[in-house]
């Protein structure tokens, strides 16, 4: 063999190989022109597999033009939009021939021949897939079961709004107006679903209130998302009748009080067969049987005016509307003070001391204050106090229509519950009118 021959053997070889690297390098695009191509498809519930995909583009480029290469941006007419995915096709096709070629040089040594690996085989192959990617077998049923899941996922809201207030609440009114009458109150951070909006003000619902808050201080989409995730609270909410609440995980501890069905304690920790959760301001225990856990938000307190009954004076509804002004407040252990924080006593301390009413900062103390009365003669202004067993450790105002409102917990502030929250266990008349 000559020096001559070899020479163009590898010369032959040399060139060979920089056009398998070049096709190599085609295949790849290829391979992001079919993922681009079918992104940009219209997507069905039972998608083509792409090997009948791949059968119409390939029809489709026999029939286009050969020079029909540029894609053009898709608008609002279908016609363009036809234009565009034809082009795109034809383009596509145009590379797999390139590549098909290519293919074949390499696996028979050099020689060219037409023919080779077509797209349907390509992406019929293992190599890609089944050709099922796109396939889709969910039904009707389960694509609602999908959506719920993904409702709940955003606490059960679907167009989730989160009051964004420095302290205290944001005013909930029958009308988009800043006289419009006040028909209830979206505590700081409370949750509510935003059914429409403008750039001023948003048509809310929230619990049992429905109304217009002011765009100002609601957060919505993400941000109230974001929100939302730092302040969801896990909650145990009572399934039976009357459930008891233990100091300790066992049956054979101390029955604390009882909690009637429907009522929502903070879970702080599960514990087996048992529930550890904050009352008031305690940690204590009840049956994982008789409890549904979920995660929830805090929602709108009504403003229904208060129905009292005859002989209620002035003073007292004065009383009871003014300690509603601090609600959402903070809870402060050992704090006096309506807007940066009080407990229990020192909520009811500082109330009653805008009426001439002297308290101690005790709810043992308070107790033993005024008159005893009965929970069913309580009136809009006396005092309902709580226990755990039989020692008094939570105090809290009677506002009427069963309610009471009390600095709760640091996890709540102030707030308002159903009087059977949890067992009364005292009521007190200290105010004479």
């Amino acid at each position: 063999m000559s020096f001559v021959n070899v020479t163009e053997i590898l010369q032959t070889c040399k060139e060979n190989y920089k056009r398998g690297i070049e096709i190599m390098k085609r295949r790849e695009i290829l391979c992001l022109l079919a993922g681009c191509l079918l992104l940009t498809a219209a997507f069905t519930v039972k998608a083509a597999p792409l090997s009948n995909l791949a059968a119409a583009v390939e029809q489709t480029a026999d029939s286009s033009p050969a020079n029909n290469t540029e894609i053009t941006e898709t608008s609002s007419s279908d016609d363009d939009g036809e234009e565009a995915q034809a082009v795109s096709e034809n383009t596509l096709q145009t590379l797999l021939d390139e590549m098909s070629a290519g293919s074949a040089l390499i696996g028979n040594g050099g020689a060219e021949e037409s023919g080779g690996d077509t797209l349907s085989d390509i992406l019929s192959s293992a190599a890609v897939g089944s050709g099922e990617i796109l396939e889709c077998t969910k039904t009707e049923q389960e694509y609602a079961e999908a959506y719920e899941k993904a409702k709940n996922a955003n606490w059960g809201y679907t167009n989730l709004g989160i009051a964004n207030v420095e302290s205290g609440n944001l005013n909930v009114r029958a009308v988009a107006a800043e006289d419009g009458k006040l028909v209830g109150k979206l505590p700081k951070n409370a949750a509510c679903e935003v059914i429409d909006s403008d750039e001023f003000w948003a048509h809310i619902q929230s619990g049992e209130v429905e109304g217009y808050v002011s765009r100002e201080y609601l957060l919505t989409g993400i941000q109230a998302k974001r929100r939302a995730q730092e302040l969801a609270a896990t909650m145990a909410v009572v399934t039976t009748d009357s459930l008891k609440v233990r100091a300790e995980a066992n049956t054979d501890s101390e029955v604390i009080t009882m909690v009637p069905n429907g009522e929502e304690l903070e879970v702080i920790e599960v514990e087996g067969d048992w529930v550890k959760v904050g009352l008031d301001d305690e940690e204590v225990y009840v049956s994982a049987e008789y409890v549904e856990i979920s995660s929830k938000l805090g929602t709108a307190i009504t403003m229904t005016e208060l129905l009292y009954g005859q002989g209620v004076s002035d003073v007292r509804v004065d009383l009871c509307q003014y300690a509603k002004e601090f609600l959402g407040n903070p809870y402060v252990w050992g704090g006096t003070s309506l807007t940066n924080g009080a407990d229990c006593s020192g909520f009811v301390m500082s109330i009653f001391k805008k009426y001439g009413v002297s308290l101690p900062h005790s709810s043992r103390a308070q107790a033993n204050s005024g008159t005893v009365i009965t929970v069913s003669e309580a009136q809009p202004g006396d005092l309902i106090f709580y226990g755990n067993g039989k020692t008094i450790n939570h105090v809290a105002i009677y506002i009427g229509g069963g309610q009471v409102i009390h600095a709760s917990s640091p996890k709540t502030g102030i707030r308002i519950s159903n009087v059977s929250y949890r067992t009364p266990v005292k009521a007190v008349r200290v105010l004479y009118d």
